[in-house]
C-alpha cells in the first residue's frame, strides 16, 4: 500500500494551471527524484504532500501513523540558537508531551500522553538528537548565526531525522554544499530506511540516489523507472512519439478546416458529424499545452583580452581569526592563466576559492608574490549571493535601465524580445524581479550577465536553482565561448562538461592545478596518494650498504648548454625586465581610459603594442624555462 497518494490534484496561480488532475504515489523505501522547469510548480507539489499547502481540488491521502518531514529549500532557523537546540525543533512534540506527563498536571489524560510518547520514542529525546547530530558531523553547542549555507543545510536536515520519519521530502538539498558534503549526503539516503522526494537539478546526484523519476511537466506528473540516465533514454523516445502523434493530429485538423471552409451540406448526417469531429480536433488542440520553448543563450565576447589573463608567481594570502592568528588562504601559490581556459575552482565550503579569484582579478593584493594581469580585460560577474539584484525593480529595468533595446555584438535587439529568450513573457517585463521563483531570478541574473560585452566571466554556483535544460544549454554556450571563465561549482557533471582545468584547494592555505574536468582530478590525485602510499612502505635500505642505483643528479640529466645558448640564456632576465617596465608604463597610460576619449587612433595603437609586448614576454618566459632546464 502506497504511503502517501495524490489523487486528481489541481492547482492554479493565474491562469496557467500547475497541477493539471494529477496522481501521484509514493511506495515504500523508494527514492524518487523531482524534476521539471523552473516555475512549473515542484515546490509547490512538494510542500501539498508535506500538508503545508492545499491543492485547489484533489484528494491526499496519508497512511495511518506515517512520519512525514519537510526540508526547505532556504531553512529557516534561529540564528541565536545553538545546534542542538534547531536541531531539538524536531522533536517539540515530544518534548511538550513529556514535561506535561512529568509535571503530574491532573487534567491531563497521562494514559493517552503516554501512548503518544511511547510511539514517538521520545522519552529520551535528548539522547536521538545527541545521536542524530553525531552521525551528521555537528557540534551542538556551536551557534547557527556562525554557521556556513552548508552547515545550515546539515542542522535543517537533522532537524528533520531526529523525528525519525517514515518520508523525506526534501526540495534542493545539494544547494550550498561542497563536493564531500554531497557525497556524504548521498550515502545518507542511500542507507536510509524510510522513503524519499527530493527536488534536484543535480545529474550526478539523482543518478546515485534516485530509483524513479516524476517529472513535472505542463500540469502532469510524468513516472520513469530507474535513475537519471535511464530517464533520459525513456524521455526522448516520449517526445519522439509526442511529436508524431502531435504532427498527425495537426495535419488532420488543417484538412478538415480545407474541406469547412468549400462550403457543406449541414443536413446531411455524414456532413454533420464529421463537422463535430472538427469542432473536437478545434478544443483538443486548444487544450494541448505544448513543450515549453528552450532559453536562447548568447554572449558577445567583446574584444579580446592579452594572451596572458594572469601570471602568480609564489603569492601568499591569509586573513586573521578571532583569537588573532593567522589563517593561511592561498600559500606559496604560482600559476598562469591564459587567454580561452576554462577553468573549475573546488574545495570546500571557507576554502577560499573567492579569494584566490579576486587575487587573479586584481580585486585583492598579495601579502606577498607577485601577480601580473594582463591587458584589456572585461569582467563579468554572476553572484551565487544574488547581491546583484533589486528585488523592486522591473524585469526590463533590471536588464536595460533607462532604454528599450539592448546591444549584443553587433544585435540590436529589444528588451522584451530578449527577456522572451529567457522564456519570460513580455506581459511579466514590467512585474518586479520580486515576484519570480529562485530558478527564475537565477535565469534573469544569467539574461543581465550575457547582455554585456565581457572576455572573462566568473561565474560563482550558477547552477543552482536551474532546470536541467538551462543547464545543458548553458554548458553549450560556456563551451563555445572565446573568452575566460572561471567556474566555482559543486556540480559534478556541470564541471566535467565545461572546465579543461581544475584548481583544487589541498588544505592549509594549498592549491594546486590538474589539467583536464573533476574525474581527471580524482585519477590525478588518487595515483599521487597511490605512488605516495607505495614510499612510504618501501622498506629503507639496510644501514652501511651502498646504493646500487644512485639517484642522478640534476647536473648530471641536465644537458650541457652551447656557449651561443649560455649567452642568451644570460641576457634573457633583462629582456624580460625591459618588457616589463614598457608594459607597466603602457598600462599607466591607458589605465583611467581618458585616451580612448582624447586620441583613439593612439590608443588602438597603444593597446595594439601592449598584447604584442605579451606575446614577447611569454615567449621568452618559456625560452628561459627551456634553457634552464635544458
Amino acid at each position: 500500500m502506497a504511503l502517501i497518494t495524490l489523487q486528481n490534484a489541481q492547482l492554479a496561480y493565474g491562469h496557467v494551471p500547475l497541477l493539471d488532475h494529477t496522481d501521484f504515489a509514493l511506495e515504500v523505501q523508494e527514492r524518487v527524484g523531482l524534476i521539471g522547469r523552473n516555475g512549473t510548480g515542484k515546490s509547490s507539489l512538494l510542500k501539498i504532500l508535506a500538508g503545508l499547502e492545499k491543492p485547489d481540488d484533489g484528494v491526499l491521502q496519508v497512511q495511518g501513523g506515517v512520519r512525514v518531514a519537510y526540508v526547505p529549500q532556504e531553512p529557516v532557523l534561529d540564528l541565536e540558537h545553538t545546534i542542538f537546540e534547531a536541531a531539538s525543533a524536531g522533536m517539540a512534540e515530544a518534548q511538550t508531551l513529556r514535561d506535561r506527563y512529568l509535571s503530574g498536571d491532573e487534567t491531563a489524560d497521562l494514559d493517552a500522553i503516554q501512548s503518544r510518547l511511547e510511539a514517538l520514542d521520545g522519552w529520551n529525546w535528548e539522547q536521538r538528537v545527541e545521536e542524530t547530530l553525531q552521525r551528521l558531523h555537528l557540534d551542538g553547542s556551536q551557534r547557527v548565526g556562525n554557521l556556513s549555507g552548508g552547515q545550515r543545510k546539515r542542522v535543517a536536515l537533522a532537524q528533520a531525522l531526529v523525528s525519525r520519519p517514515d518520508v523525506l521530502l526534501l526540495d534542493e538539498p545539494t544547494n550550498h554544499l561542497d563536493m564531500d558534503s554531497i557525497t556524504w549526503l548521498e550515502e545518507l539516503l542511500l542507507a536510509y530506511r524510510g522513503s524519499v522526494i527530493t527536488i534536484s537539478h543535480d545529474r550526478a546526484f539523482l543518478d546515485r540516489v534516485a530509483t524513479r523519476l516524476v517529472e513535472l511537466d505542463r500540469g502532469r506528473l510524468l513516472s520513469y523507472p530507474g535513475n537519471f540516465a535511464q530517464y533520459q533514454t525513456l524521455k526522448e523516445e516520449q517526445l519522439s512519439q509526442e511529436a508524431v502523434i502531435n504532427a498527425k493530429a495537426d495535419k488532420l485538423l488543417a484538412q478538415e478546416e480545407v474541406w469547412i471552409r468549400r462550403g457543406v451540406e449541414a443536413r446531411r448526417t455524414r456532413a454533420q458529424g464529421r463537422i463535430n469531429r472538427l469542432q473536437e480536433l478545434r478544443s483538443s488542440r486548444a487544450q494541448r499545452r505544448d513543450a515549453l520553448g528552450q532559453v536562447k543563450l548568447e554572449v558577445a565576447s567583446g574584444a579580446p583580452s592579452g594572451k596572458i589573463v594572469a601570471d602568480l608567481e609564489a603569492v601568499d594570502k591569509a586573513f586573521a581569526r578571532p583569537d588573532g592568528a593567522l589563517r593561511p588562504i592561498v600559500r606559496n601559490f604560482t600559476g598562469t592563466i591564459l587567454r580561452g581556459d576554462k577553468i573549475g575552482l573546488i574545495g570546500p565550503n571557507g576554502a577560499g576559492k573567492t579569494t584566490l579569484l579576486k587575487l587573479i582579478l586584481g580585486e585583492l593584493e598579495p601579502d606577498s608574490g607577485t601577480v601580473k594581469r594582463g591587458a584589456n580585460l572585461s569582467v563579468a560577474y554572476f553572484d551565487q549571493m544574488r547581491d546583484q539584484i533589486n528585488l523592486d525593480a522591473t524585469l526590463e529595468d533590471f536588464i536595460s535601465p533607462g532604454s528599450e533595446w539592448i546591444e549584443i555584438g553587433n544585435k540590436r535587439t529589444h528588451v522584451k524580445s530578449y527577456l522572451s529568450d529567457f522564456l519570460f513573457s513580455p506581459a511579466r517585463a514590467h512585474a518586479p524581479v520580486r515576484t519570480l521563483s529562485g530558478g527564475e531570478r537565477n535565469r534573469l541574473l544569467l539574461a543581465r550577465l550575457f547582455a554585456r560585452p565581457a572576455n572573462v566571466l566568473v561565474l560563482d554556483e550558477p547552477t543552482n536553482d536551474l532546470d536541467i535544460d538551462t543547464l545543458e544549454l548553458l554548458e553549450d554556450l560556456l563551451q563555445q565561448y572565446e573568452g575566460t571563465v572561471f567556474l566555482v561549482s559543486h556540480d559534478r557533471r556541470f564541471l566535467d562538461n565545461v572546465v579543461t582545468s581544475t584548481l583544487v584547494a589541498e588544505g592549509d592555505g594549498l592549491w594546486r592545478e590538474y589539467v583536464g574536468d573533476v574525474q581527471d582530478w580524482l585519477t590525478q590525485s588518487a595515483r599521487s596518494s597511490q605512488a605516495a602510499q607505495a614510499a612510504a612502505s618501501k622498506p629503507a635500505p639496510a644501514t652501511g650498504k651502498p646504493s646500487t642505483t644512485p639517484a642522478a643528479s640534476p647536473s648530471a640529466t641536465r644537458r650541457k648548454l652551447s656557449y651561443k645558448e649560455q649567452r642568451e640564456l644570460d641576457a634573457l632576465p633583462a629582456e624580460l625586465a625591459a618588457l616589463e617596465a614598457e608594459q607597466a608604463t603602457l598600462e599607466a597610460t591607458l589605465a583611467n581610459g581618458a585616451l580612448y576619449a582624447s586620441d583613439p587612433a593612439l590608443a588602438g595603437s597603444t593597446a595594439e603594442r601592449l598584447a604584442a609586448l605579451e606575446e614577447r614576454w611569454l615567449a621568452a618566459m618559456e625560452r628561459l624555462e627551456a634553457l634552464k632546464n635544458g
